[in-house]
């Protein structure tokens, strides 16, 4: 049986889902995205998510498609089509059609699509043995604090990575590591010290990397926001990533070298189990 998903006010099959072909989304990249996870048949963090779409789509002076509300009963009804008991649902809105114009159209109708995915983020294999990275340079536009759904210069790191035989790239501008294809990054100096880059236009906010970082504060981990070298990751106790599709991860070797003792180190271990014992309970 095919997903159901929703497209422009109706829920639908997938394989019947269809939006404009001069949809600026697929034309220009004009549109921005979500990734909320699903636990135990509930949202997790999701009103952060519905925050951070309503900034985006400010910054980019779109038009919403309909309410926080009304985006949120929407993911719940596909939840319940679904029969989803943990994965993802993704969300994007974009300016809508409009006949090619590199200029906005004066009274734009944006398009909304949702869609879900099944998918272990509790019980995932790779918690256990962690990932590893490269660092390639960043070549992404410079306001990286929009999640919008331009996404080619990830995909392209991404690909560098498997083609190294590794999992995930790390990106590097000006010798300092901003955040990874899909994830924020970090590091643990050998004094316990959690480092990550301080949020601004070069990195985004991201929702999970906001919750561990509250966690991580609660339970008296020493925090610094800051810029970090390549140097400092080959030399660092440990390293992670967060996402909201593997909430704390493990990276056990950066460019070919071993972090720690190669497996995930116990500040990602113990972050992660903070962060799933706070999901189980709002789940």
């Amino acid at each position: 049986m095919s997903r159901i998903v929703y497209v422009n006010g109706e829920f639908v099959p997938e394989e019947d889902a269809k939006v404009s072909v001069f949809d600026r989304g697929f034309m220009f990249a004009d549109g921005v995205y979500e990734v909320s996870s699903v636990i135990r048949g509930k949202l997790i963090d999701n009103e952060g998510h519905m925050v951070r779409l309503q900034r985006s789509m400010n910054e980019l002076d779109m038009p919403a498609p309909a309410t926080n509300e009304e985006i949120e009963a929407i993911q719940k009804q596909l939840i319940e089509n679904n029969d989803l008991d943990e994965g993802l649902i993704y969300l994007q809105v974009t300016r809508g059609p409009a006949d090619r114009d590199f200029a906005y159209p004066k009274e734009p109708k944006p398009s909304l699509v949702l869609f879900t995915q099944k998918k272990n983020v509790i019980d995932n294999p790779i918690a256990e043995t962690g990932i590893s990275v490269i660092t390639v340079e960043d070549i992404r536009w410079a306001r990286r604090d929009i999640k919008t759904v331009g996404l080619l210069a990830p995909c392209m790191a991404k690909m560098q990575a498997k083609a190294a035989g590794a999992d995930d790239a790390w990106l590097v501008e000006d010798g300092s590591v901003t955040e990874g294809s899909s994830n924020n990054a970090y590091i643990v100096t050998k004094d316990g010290t959690i480092v990550t880059r301080y949020v601004g236009n070069q990195i985004l906010n991201g929702i999970t990397r906001r919750a561990v970082l509250a966690l991580a504060k609660e339970h008296d981990y020493n925090i610094e926001e800051r810029l970090f070298s390549v140097e400092e990751c080959y030399e660092a106790a440990e390293a992670f990533v967060t996402s909201a599709t593997m909430f704390v991860q493990g990276v056990v070797k950066i460019d070919g070298k071993q972090i720690g003792d190669g497996k995930p180190g116990p500040v990602a271990k113990k972050l992660r189990e903070y962060y799933v014992e706070m999901a189980l309970a709002e789940a």
